[in-house]
């Protein structure tokens, strides 16, 4: 089933503008969060098909909110893309540890998360 309803969970209004941006032009429907626990809220009220996480934020950090999705039988069928500045491979590893399905470090190139999307699809 390919992809529509996409979750961004990221701190920066600039980065969530950006990445919505590059997604609704590609024809996929996207809600926000500002931070884990908003995306956790949203997460059950309106199940996305993918999400895209930050990991540096206030409050529990995008890899926290990943692992909790990760857990949770409600939601650990949607998959999971890092979305960071975080570019040492040792984040890279712990992301995916984490249940994170993919890892991409900002500045996100939009052919780049669209493939990513694209295979997960």
């Amino acid at each position: 089933m390919a992809i529509q309803k996409i979750l961004i969970v990221d701190d920066s209004p600039t980065e969530r503008y950006f990445l919505t941006d590059i997604l609704v032009k590609n024809g996929f429907s996207v809600s926000t969060a500002e931070n884990g626990e908003e995306a956790l809220v949203k997460i059950k009220a309106d199940k996305p098909q993918l999400i895209l996480m930050d990991v540096v934020m206030p409050g529990q950090n995008g890899f926290q909110i990943t692992r909790a999705i990760s857990r949770d039988p409600e939601t650990q069928d949607v998959p999971v893309i890092i979305c960071t500045s975080k570019n040492q491979e040792t984040d890279r590893i712990w992301g995916l540890r984490q249940g994170a399905r993919d890892y991409l470090v900002k500045p996100i190139d939009p052919q780049e998360l669209l493939a990513k999307i694209a295979a997960l699809g």
